[in-house]
């Protein structure tokens, strides 16, 4: 699941055109919280209990990530004309995932169970940023492809209404992606578990 916050900055009119940036930015940090329980009833519950309450849902999750996209840009004119000389989006992600410490002696099954489930959760989290990601690089793009106009007020309209519709183009997108991932869940673990089987399998032969 994930948060999203936006803001657009502009910088002052510079009569030279600066260098083109080095495409969206990224950068992430994680924070956990704990969860107890030994039996997969328990972990369930705790999960519910103290996982991330997600604001766009009112719910808690086993996972969350909070997103900001911040766009600066830069202004040319000269001649009567205003365009966009430079065009930056940064993307900030805090990504909140859990940490199982277990108040007994868990079971190998349970174990094995919480690992695969531990490892899709980050996976899914990853996967939010990604889609991000690539939209912060298609706003950034689309920001430097507005062409020349009359005035930096009406390159400011068009800035604004290009923001607004990739920024929607992102949000059907994430909404898609935890749709689909709601659906194949079952399907998916079972498949990580047998994955995560035949390999312990396979490390137990060639012992």
């Amino acid at each position: 699941m994930r948060d999203l916050r936006v803001l657009f900055c502009a910088a002052g009119l510079l009569a030279l055109t600066l260098l083109p940036a080095q495409g969206a930015t990224v950068s992430k940090t994680y924070t956990y919280f704990s969860i107890g329980g030994s039996t997969l009833e328990e972990i369930e519950n705790e999960l519910t209990r103290r996982g991330p309450e997600v604001k766009s849902t009112g719910k808690r999750h086993p996972g969350a990530t909070q997103m900001e996209f911040t766009t600066r840009l830069t202004y040319a004119e000269k001649s009567g004309r205003c365009w966009i000389a430079d065009a930056k989006v940064n993307m900030r992600a805090k990504v909140t995932l859990p940490r199982w410490k277990p108040r007994a002696k868990a079971d190998p099954d349970v174990r094995l169970i919480w690992e695969t489930l531990a490892s899709d959760i980050k996976r899914h989290e990853e996967s939010h940023i990604v889609i991000a990601r690539n939209h912060a690089r298609e706003l950034e793009q689309s920001l430097k492809a507005i062409g020349r106009q009359k005035s930096c007020a009406a390159v400011a309209t068009k800035a604004q209404a290009v923001q607004t519709a990739v920024l929607a183009r992102h949000d059907a997108a994430q909404d898609r992606f935890d749709k689909i991932e709601g659906m194949n869940f079952e399907k998916r673990i079972l498949g990580l578990l047998q994955y995560r089987l035949k390999r312990m399998q396979a490390s137990a032969k060639a012992q």
